[in-house]
């Protein structure tokens, strides 16, 4: 990985990632018209922080302080989907938010409500990109970022 020699390109890269990450993301959910999940909405919020954060590291690329939050933002991204790749494949089980549980609603207009929301299930994939669910390719690719993150600031002095 030559190209990563110094601290401006990796906050350059880091911020490409990401935009291609939610363009990609709303791609799929609005021109190939695959309904996102909760889940799913909350592993883009890393990814909008990580542009800004990649720009202001960009300008700023001796200070650690901000590579140690691209560090804690892919964690979290890592941390994020590796618990939604885990509810798709029945290791984990879905919180709440997950599902339409209208069963114990006794208003009618609430169940009303209820049923016209049509919540995507975090457990259903239905995108997979070589054979594996975005949740999962998030996973490890946020967890490799976090990892060479980790490494840069080891190793890298300027």
């Amino acid at each position: 990985m030559k190209i990563f020699l110094n601290k401006k390109n990796f906050y350059i890269f880091i911020l490409i990632y990401s935009l291609l990450a939610i363009f990609f993301a709303l791609y799929v959910e609005h021109i190939l018209q695959y309904k996102a999940c909760k889940l799913c909405l909350y592993q883009r919020i890393p990814y909008v922080a990580a542009i800004f954060i990649s720009f202001i590291g960009y300008n700023y690329f001796k200070n650690d302080k901000i590579l140690i939050l691209i560090i804690m933002i892919f964690s979290i991204s890592a941390l994020i989907s590796g618990y939604h790749y885990g509810i798709e494949n029945n290791i984990f089980e879905e919180f709440s938010g997950c599902s339409n549980n209208s069963l114990g609603i006794t208003n009618k207009t609430e169940l009303l409500k209820s049923l016209n929301d049509n919540v995507q299930n975090c457990k259903d994939v239905n995108f997979k990109l070589f054979g594996v669910s975005l949740a999962g390719i998030n996973f490890l690719l946020s967890l490799l970022i976090a990892i060479y993150s980790l490494r840069t600031l080891v190793y890298e002095k300027n």
